[in-house]
């Protein structure tokens, strides 16, 4: 059957679904890309389309471009396929960041990105389920409000420091924006102790077939005090009761993380990586 790569149409709508369905966990970014926004742009919104490879008439690979670039997101594949669309797309974008698992993201660099990155991490993807969840609970963990963007954001702007090695006020006059348009999204969880925050986590990407959590932070005056444990514990149980997994990247060298996950009861998976070229 010939190979082909073509813009997804709303008619593909469901073909899409039913390919990132099957390794939902590997796949809950774009998931959660296509159940918000879908598989098109509407009126107003920032521009993005999905590629596929198609064998004959059957979709075998996807690709989500936002922003002609701005954000590449590759569906799970040992990246042969994810290469094909990437060589595809070589005349029409140059990517800036991309995310996704880690053979599909070397694939894109490869082909759409003509320097070295400026940042390139590793990520082990953890997921876990209801069945698989330890005792680690904290009540008093609750969701963000409007009012608490002044006091969130030098926790914002410290995960993003930490994760990233950015500055997101000098790179993004729009971050505090950013922030709390999650707020009001109702995707970002704090916990005061003594009239402080001293932690945030946010829902990066939420669908029917799960969420990814993200930028997990713990101020660094009140760590070691297992905020972190009882936190990602307490969401997790939360979201669990509605949605059947729960994913969670952590960064490779970052074993006070990863160490933190397992202990509630995720579980390692594969390898991810994050690339910002510009």
């Amino acid at each position: 059957m010939p190979i082909t790569v073509q813009q997804l149409a709303p008619s593909d709508a469901d073909a899409l679904r039913a390919l990132l369905a099957k390794d939902p966990a590997q796949n809950l970014y774009l998931l959660g890309l296509l159940q918000e926004f879908g598989i098109a742009p509407a009126e107003h919104r920032s521009s993005f389309s999905y590629w596929g490879r198609f064998d004959g008439k059957t979709l075998t690979a996807a690709l989500f471009v936002g922003g002609g670039g701005g954000l590449m997101v590759p569906s799970a594949s040992d990246g042969s396929a994810t290469g094909v669309i990437a060589d595809a797309l070589a005349e029409r974008v140059r990517l800036k960041a991309s995310v996704g698992e880690k053979p599909a993201v070397d694939a894109l660099v490869r082909s759409l990105c003509p320097g070295k990155p400026r940042l390139s991490k590793n990520y082990r993807l953890f997921a876990v389920s209801a069945d698989d969840m330890g005792p680690f609970t904290n009540p008093l963990l609750r969701l963000a409000r409007e009012e608490d963007v002044p006091r969130l954001m030098p926790l914002a702007l410290g995960a993003v420091q930490e994760i990233y090695g950015r500055d997101a006020l000098a790179e993004d006059p729009h971050f505090e924006a950013r922030v709390a348009q999650r707020v009001r999204a109702k995707r970002t969880y704090v916990l005061e102790e003594n009239g402080e925050m001293v932690f945030k986590v946010d829902i990066g990407s939420r669908s029917q077939f799960g969420a990814e959590l993200e930028n997990l932070y713990t101020v660094p005056s009140e760590r070691g005090k297992g905020h972190a444990t009882l936190c990602l514990g307490q969401i997790s149980r939360f979201l669990l009761s509605s949605l059947p997994r729960l994913t969670l990247r952590v960064e490779e060298k970052n074993e006070s993380l990863a160490r933190i996950a397992r202990k509630v009861g995720y579980l390692a998976g594969r390898t991810q990586r994050l690339v910002l070229a510009e």
